[in-house]
Order: C-alpha cells, then structure tokens, then sequence
C-alpha cells in the first residue's frame, strides 16, 4: 500500500509541475528547451537576453528577444511565466 501512495504522489507532482508554466527569470536552457515553441537557440537567447538587461517585466519583453514576435508570445502565454520580474527598482 505504501508503494501505491508513494506512486500516486508522485505522479501527481509531475502532472503538477507538467501544469505549471515555466519561469523565463529562473529557467534553465533544458526547462525552456522544453517548451513547445522554444528550441535550444531561442532557449539560449532568452538566457542571454536575461543576463545582459535583467529580469523579464512581462511575457511582452520576449520581444526584445530575436526569433519572438507577437504571435509566438501569444501561443506561448499559457506556457511561460515571468514571477519574480519586476522588482520595483529601475
């Protein structure tokens, strides 16, 4: 019984983390590689982008990024989050 729960919790902690919309401040190049729509090089460039001009302020930003336009960002929405991007300070 034991082996049952332990089954069931973690199948839904990873139908969990299979809902959850993916960070574009903290994400790894694996993580946003993940997503449908982003491969290794947009993955890449939202990395650098990142790190060269700070955190994403909103999905909007994407923009900014090459290979994101307005109708990608919008297929995306549901996919990416940007938590923790805007910290008040310019």
């Amino acid at each position: 019984m034991k082996h049952i729960l332990s089954f069931l919790g973690l199948s839904l902690a990873g139908i969990h983390l299979a809902l959850a919309a993916v960070n574009i401040n903290t994400a790894t190049q694996g993580e946003l590689d993940g997503v449908k729509g982003i491969g290794p090089s947009k993955a890449q460039a939202i990395i650098d982008y990142r790190t060269k001009n700070g955190p994403f302020k909103s999905l909007e930003d994407l923009k900014n990024v090459k290979g994101f336009g307005d109708k990608s960002i919008a297929k995306l929405k549901g996919e990416l989050s940007v938590a923790g991007g805007d910290s008040g300070k310019k």
